[in-house]
């Protein structure tokens, strides 16, 4: 399905899905991705909604785990992974055909974070990533490709 007719080369925007691929940019991918409207489309080592876990959904948003500093309480801090500065509002991610929602025990560690966590089919998260990323909202999307995600 073509999503738009005119892009922003600039950035990176759904241009079409289908089964078994997505196309960003007019680019197509027969494997899940994973990206923000600005710098490189990943490939997301995730090929069925099952593979999800809450490390594959830090590693979409950018969170690291800092070492343990043992001194770190003196100024408020800790060890654990923390949310960079250019961290998204909200991480879309596209469970293929159908909509899966994700347990809190994926979600909590970035809802803790203050990065809201979406689950819908790829279809809705494409669309809802094109309307935000033209917004300019910080957001980053992961989308499995249209097949079934038992």
């Amino acid at each position: 399905m073509q999503l738009q007719s005119e892009s922003n080369p600039a950035l990176n925007t759904v241009t079409a899905y289908g089964k078994d691929y997505i196309e960003i940019n007019e680019v197509t991918y027969g494997h899940a991705v994973y990206f923000a409207p600005e710098g490189p489309i990943h490939t997301w080592e995730v090929h069925r909604f099952s593979d999800i876990t809450a490390a594959t959904l830090k590693l979409v948003a950018g969170i690291v785990e800092v070492p343990a500093d043992p001194m770190a309480f003196l100024d408020g801090g800790g060890s654990g992974p923390r949310k960079p500065p250019d961290a998204p509002e909200v991480l879309l991610i596209g469970t293929g055909t159908a909509q899966h929602l994700l347990p809190a025990a994926i979600t909590g560690p970035l809802l803790q974070m203050g990065i809201g966590v979406e689950a819908m089919s790829t279809q809705a998260a494409a669309r809802t990533y094109n309307i935000l990323m033209a917004e300019g909202r910080r957001v980053v999307v992961a989308l499995l490709p249209l097949q079934e995600t038992a």
